[in-house]
């Protein structure tokens, strides 16, 4: 790339926050003023149509009505009837919302990247039709260097260094572990739980290798409360085991995401409490603003959970998805995204901790100085990535 063309990208990030917001963000407001790039890890919640471009099943896809439409007014992969967390995060600094990763016109790095794939697991073997975390993280070093190609090292360098690292890992591990399990005892519960955590522990560290030192974690939601498990749990409560493994993983990763701190320099977190914040609006809806946070607005069955947009399935579709916490069976409607992205970027340490998202995006690069020292050590007491076995831990 010529020297004019890595001037002109340079301009256009630090010119975001004043040229893209504030056509696109209507009633809400960008939040800070700090220029920086985030890179978006995950799985369905957090999926702005990247499986529209893989081979897989559709219900690993949204790309059909009415998905979209309350704010898109068409469907852009996204399993919300709107935008997605990510989406509002990346407007609070001023970023424009997200294009998927693997969209070929796509080719704008330096404000970030969002890789997450609806049925993106942690384990490569959990599912292996979407992309994984594994593969994620492997975008994000072709993105890194393309970055270095095109900006410079040093200019790279600030940029990663500077950027926010946002994931929400887990939730499809342990549904198809839960599913394929029959009751599990609570050592083999225990095992899974740091197989997982594992493996998002060696994702950091590659990230941190690239240069990334502000990671932003979202924990496992109320995985039994959701739509889809009570429906086919056939349940009107809650699927005991499932919260029981997403309560176990957000204990775990409280405890890693404490050491990650100590052991690496200039690492610096939050963890977002998805699992209380989403749980106190399916069991209080009215508290929220919402009428209805058992059943979702779109689907079939008992609790509408599935089949949502199937053209083979005689589903339901609500008309007012902002009554609604759930859009599908396993999805926030853009109403409560809304709700859920505010308290992570404001919220206090309830909610959010050790601090907010706004506290994170402000951290001056000298809070976050980058040091290579012990990094290949980390790397080589690495275990391979997705192949993590009960020996490991």
């Amino acid at each position: 790339m010529s020297n004019l063309a890595i001037q002109f990208h340079l301009l256009l990030f630090f010119s975001i926050p004043i040229a893209l917001t504030t056509a696109r963000l209507g009633k809400l407001e960008v939040r800070s003023n700090k220029n920086v790039a985030m890179f978006v890890f995950g799985d369905s919640v957090f999926d702005p149509g990247n499986n529209n471009y893989i081979d897989t099943s559709i219900s690993g896809k949204a790309n059909f009505p009415p998905y979209g439409e309350t704010f898109f007014r068409y469907p852009t992969g996204r399993v919300c009837d709107g935008r997605i967390l990510p989406d509002f995060a990346a407007a609070y600094v001023g970023l424009p919302y997200w294009r998927p990763y693997l969209d070929p016109d796509n080719h704008n790095f330096v404000v970030g990247a969002n890789f997450g794939s609806a049925g993106g697991a942690v384990l490569v073997e959990t599912n292996p039709y979407t992309i994984n975390l594994e593969q994620q993280v492997f975008y994000m070093k072709k993105v890194a260097s393309l970055l270095k190609e095109e900006l410079g090292d040093e200019n790279a360098s600030e940029l990663l260094k500077g950027a926010i690292y946002l994931s929400s890992l887990g939730g499809v591990d342990y549904m198809a572990f839960s599913s394929s399990t029959s009751d599990p005892t609570e050592a083999e519960m225990e095992a899974y739980v740091k197989i997982v955590i594992g493996n998002i522990t060696n994702a950091v560290k590659d990230i941190y290798a690239l240069g990334g030192r502000k990671f932003a974690f979202q924990n496992v939601g109320p995985l039994g409360c959701q739509p889809e498990n009570k429906q086919s749990y056939n349940t009107s409560g809650c699927v005991e085991l499932l919260q029981t493994l997403a309560s176990m993983h957000n204990d775990v990763l409280n405890t890693v995401a404490e050491e990650l701190a100590s052991e690496l320099p200039g690492f610096k977190y939050l963890i977002f409490d998805y699992f209380t914040t989403v749980m106190e609006r399916t069991e209080n809806p009215t508290k929220y603003g919402f009428k209805e946070g058992d059943i979702a607005c779109c689907g079939s069955g008992t609790h509408r959970a599935d089949g949502c947009g199937y053209l083979t399935v005689a589903y339901e579709l609500c008309s007012n998805p902002n009554e609604y916490v759930f859009f599908d069976g396993g999805h926030p409607t853009e109403a409560a995204n809304i709700q859920l992205t505010e308290l992570l970027w404001n919220g206090t340490t309830n909610v959010t901790w050790p601090i907010n998202l706004s506290q994170l995006v402000e951290l001056d690069s000298t809070d976050v100085k980058i040091s290579t020292e012990n990094v290949d050590i980390l790397i080589d007491q690495r275990v391979a990535p997705g192949r993590v076995s009960k020996a490991n831990v």
